[in-house]
């Protein structure tokens, strides 16, 4: 009977095209990874893998011998998986991705309450602002949005992502209020350079009725980080896009306004990314389960949706 250890090793490798990749996935050093492998290729006495510097690919053999086993390997992984979480409190390493400004304001002031309920869960949280791969990277979730469902994550929806215009109190005295979008153009804009692609990002809004209409901001300033452009916007510096999520607190301190609250601009769901398996493991479902039942408690999603208009912001005491 081979050992299970030796079938993952190989199903991860032949997944992710390296012993490195597969032994991230694994926690397990990549030279183990290869003499798992070497092991089950002895056993069967076949080649599984044709082995270069750069790529592992699959032989024939290998081929016929991944699709015969794959389902067998995951549905013996998730009964194991499903009997040690009912039989063990949640433990491990927990690997998750988010964005700076958002996983600071919205998923780290959580970590308390979460490490008291889990203490046998270890956090080790990245801020970046780029779509991780979960699988080939070795991550248990991600937090963000506008990211491509990669195959093998699915995502569980937290709330919208929308875009408002916003300017400060000050930049506004004395200056025309816009009535739509095309009105922004008599106004500084404060714009967004895409990191990944170098262009200015350009904004279409929609109001209720759904009618579109481009954000028509000028290039006063050009900026690269969310955070960056909303504060820029908070010293009177002109008239900025930003997400709602980023807005909130300024909109507390009365910092920013936000203009043309009947517009807003859609970019997708902010949402929490996971392995698709059957069942995750302990430390990865009670994160999400987590995540999830905050939101839904603190009505963020409400909080976040800008095509509720200025219903949704806080009052000014």
């Amino acid at each position: 009977m081979e050992s299970l250890a030796n079938l993952e090793s190989f199903m991860r490798s032949a997944e992710l095209g390296s012993f490195s990749a597969a032994a991230r996935r694994l926690a397990l050093t990549p030279a183990a990874v290869s003499r798992n492998v070497a092991m089950l290729e002895r056993n069967l006495g076949t080649r599984l893998f044709q082995r270069s510097t750069r790529r592992l690919t699959l032989t024939e053999a290998g081929e016929r011998f991944l699709s015969e086993i794959r389902d067998h390997v995951e549905a013996l992984q998730a009964a194991i998986e499903g009997v040690s979480s009912e039989a063990a409190e949640p433990a491990g390493v927990l690997k998750v991705s988010m964005s700076p400004h958002f996983g600071t304001d919205y998923i780290l002031p959580l970590l308390p309450e979460f490490t008291t309920r889990y203490p046998l869960i270890r956090p080790e949280w990245t801020f970046e602002n780029r779509q991780v791969d979960l699988i080939a990277e070795g991550y248990d979730a991600a937090i963000g949005g506008g990211f491509e469902l990669a195959p093998g994550t699915v995502a569980r929806v937290l709330a919208p992502a929308h875009i408002v215009s916003v300017a400060s109190p000050g930049y506004m005295k004395d200056r025309p209020i816009p009535a739509n979008p095309a009105d922004l153009a008599n106004l500084d804009g404060i714009q967004m350079r895409s990191s990944n692609t170098g262009r200015i990002r350009q904004w279409v809004m929609r109001n209720a009725a759904v009618d579109e209409m481009p954000a028509a901001l000028t290039e006063k300033i050009v900026l690269n980080d969310p955070a960056a452009i909303a504060r820029a916007a908070s010293l009177g510096l002109g008239v900025a896009m930003i997400a709602m999520p980023d807005s909130l607190s300024f909109f507390e301190r009365g910092e920013l306004v936000r203009l043309l609250p009947d517009w807003y601009a859609d970019i997708g769901p902010i949402s929490i990314y996971y392995a698709s398996k059957t069942l995750l493991p302990a430390k990865t479902r009670v994160f999400v389960d987590f995540v999830v039942e905050h939101f839904r408690r603190e009505r963020l999603a409400e909080r976040f949706a800008g095509s509720l208009g200025a219903s949704n912001l806080p009052k000014r005491k």
